[in-house]
Protein backbone atom coordinates (compact mmCIF):
# COMPACT_ATOMS: atom_id res chain seq x y z
CA UNK A 1 0.00 0.00 0.00
CA UNK A 2 3.06 2.42 0.67
CA UNK A 3 3.87 2.27 -3.22
CA UNK A 4 -0.03 3.62 -3.68
CA UNK A 5 0.16 6.11 -1.27
CA UNK A 6 3.45 7.60 -3.25
CA UNK A 7 1.67 7.62 -5.99
CA UNK A 8 -1.06 9.16 -4.72
CA UNK A 9 0.94 11.66 -3.11
CA UNK A 10 2.73 12.34 -6.73
CA UNK A 11 -1.05 12.51 -8.72
CA UNK A 12 -1.80 15.35 -5.89
CA UNK A 13 1.40 17.14 -6.52
CA UNK A 14 1.24 17.28 -10.49
CA UNK A 15 -2.75 18.13 -10.19
CA UNK A 16 -1.36 21.30 -7.80
CA UNK A 17 1.03 22.37 -10.03
CA UNK A 18 -0.97 21.62 -13.00
CA UNK A 19 -3.51 23.65 -11.65
CA UNK A 20 -1.22 26.51 -10.42
CA UNK A 21 -0.68 27.23 -14.45
CA UNK A 22 -3.73 26.60 -15.88
CA UNK A 23 -4.84 29.28 -18.21
CA UNK A 24 -8.37 30.72 -17.89
CA UNK A 25 -8.86 30.59 -21.36
CA UNK A 26 -7.70 29.00 -25.08
CA UNK A 27 -5.43 31.95 -26.04
CA UNK A 28 -3.45 32.07 -23.04
CA UNK A 29 -2.85 27.88 -23.62
CA UNK A 30 -1.83 28.81 -26.49
CA UNK A 31 1.50 30.34 -25.59
CA UNK A 32 4.06 28.05 -26.18
CA UNK A 33 5.63 27.36 -23.06
CA UNK A 34 1.99 27.24 -21.28
CA UNK A 35 0.50 24.48 -23.82
CA UNK A 36 4.14 22.37 -23.19
CA UNK A 37 3.63 22.51 -19.55
CA UNK A 38 0.25 21.56 -19.45
CA UNK A 39 0.26 18.63 -22.05
CA UNK A 40 3.21 17.19 -20.00
CA UNK A 41 1.11 17.31 -16.67
CA UNK A 42 -1.06 15.69 -18.32
CA UNK A 43 1.11 13.03 -19.88
CA UNK A 44 2.29 12.53 -16.33
CA UNK A 45 -1.32 12.78 -14.29
CA UNK A 46 -2.52 9.88 -16.42
CA UNK A 47 0.99 8.01 -16.16
CA UNK A 48 0.88 8.14 -12.44
CA UNK A 49 -2.81 6.88 -12.67
CA UNK A 50 -2.16 3.62 -14.81
CA UNK A 51 0.74 3.02 -12.18
CA UNK A 52 -2.03 3.33 -8.97
CA UNK A 53 -4.12 1.08 -11.25
CA UNK A 54 -1.41 -1.41 -11.99
CA UNK A 55 -0.50 -1.68 -8.31
CA UNK A 56 -4.13 -2.41 -7.17
CA UNK A 57 -4.27 -4.85 -9.65
CA UNK A 58 -0.80 -6.61 -8.23
CA UNK A 59 -2.47 -5.58 -5.11
CA UNK A 60 -5.84 -7.21 -5.07
CA UNK A 61 -3.91 -9.93 -7.05
CA UNK A 62 -6.28 -9.37 -10.17
CA UNK A 63 -5.53 -10.04 -14.08
CA UNK A 64 -3.18 -8.00 -15.26
CA UNK A 65 -4.63 -7.51 -19.15
CA UNK A 66 -2.09 -6.92 -22.08
CA UNK A 67 -2.79 -3.33 -22.60
CA UNK A 68 -2.82 -0.41 -20.04
CA UNK A 69 -6.62 1.06 -21.43
CA UNK A 70 -7.76 -2.23 -20.42
CA UNK A 71 -6.50 -1.73 -16.94
CA UNK A 72 -10.07 0.57 -16.06
CA UNK A 73 -11.93 -2.17 -17.19
CA UNK A 74 -10.42 -4.69 -14.48
CA UNK A 75 -11.08 -1.91 -11.81
CA UNK A 76 -14.47 -2.01 -13.14
CA UNK A 77 -15.02 -5.57 -12.99
CA UNK A 78 -13.51 -5.48 -9.11
CA UNK A 79 -15.93 -2.73 -8.28
CA UNK A 80 -13.09 -0.65 -7.33
CA UNK A 81 -13.96 2.53 -9.92
CA UNK A 82 -17.70 2.89 -11.72
CA UNK A 83 -17.75 2.26 -15.50
CA UNK A 84 -18.53 5.73 -16.48
CA UNK A 85 -15.14 7.02 -14.66
CA UNK A 86 -13.09 3.85 -16.57
CA UNK A 87 -14.47 5.55 -19.64
CA UNK A 88 -13.33 8.76 -18.90
CA UNK A 89 -9.96 7.58 -17.57
CA UNK A 90 -9.78 5.76 -20.71
CA UNK A 91 -10.22 8.16 -22.61
CA UNK A 92 -7.68 10.67 -21.15
CA UNK A 93 -5.22 7.66 -21.94
CA UNK A 94 -6.13 7.83 -25.53
CA UNK A 95 -5.55 11.81 -25.36
CA UNK A 96 -2.00 11.40 -23.17
CA UNK A 97 -1.07 9.15 -26.11
CA UNK A 98 -1.97 11.52 -28.72
CA UNK A 99 0.08 14.28 -27.01
CA UNK A 100 3.18 12.31 -26.36
CA UNK A 101 3.10 9.84 -29.69
CA UNK A 102 1.54 12.94 -31.68
CA UNK A 103 -0.51 10.47 -33.66
CA UNK A 104 -2.53 12.74 -35.54
CA UNK A 105 -2.70 16.78 -35.54
CA UNK A 106 -3.34 17.39 -31.72
CA UNK A 107 -6.38 19.42 -31.77
CA UNK A 108 -5.05 22.16 -29.03
CA UNK A 109 -9.11 23.16 -28.23
CA UNK A 110 -9.63 19.71 -27.26
CA UNK A 111 -6.66 19.25 -25.52
CA UNK A 112 -7.48 22.73 -23.36
CA UNK A 113 -11.02 21.85 -22.78
CA UNK A 114 -10.04 18.31 -21.43
CA UNK A 115 -7.16 20.09 -19.52
CA UNK A 116 -9.11 22.41 -18.06
CA UNK A 117 -12.45 21.34 -17.59
CA UNK A 118 -12.24 17.49 -17.35
CA UNK A 119 -9.15 15.60 -16.17
CA UNK A 120 -8.60 17.04 -13.07
CA UNK A 121 -12.09 16.08 -11.51
CA UNK A 122 -11.84 13.12 -13.28
CA UNK A 123 -8.43 11.84 -11.39
CA UNK A 124 -10.26 13.29 -7.93
CA UNK A 125 -13.06 11.05 -8.58
CA UNK A 126 -10.23 7.81 -9.28
CA UNK A 127 -8.61 8.76 -6.14
CA UNK A 128 -11.59 8.80 -4.01
CA UNK A 129 -13.30 5.70 -5.65
CA UNK A 130 -9.99 3.91 -5.17
CA UNK A 131 -9.86 5.20 -1.35
CA UNK A 132 -13.17 3.63 -0.58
Amino acid sequence: MNRINDKIEEIELYISELAEIMPDNLDEYLGVKTKAACERYFEKIVEAVIGVAFLILKEKKLKVPDDEKSTFDVLVKAKVITKSLAKKLQDAKGMRNIIAHEYGIVNDELVFHSVSEELIDDVKEFLEQIRK
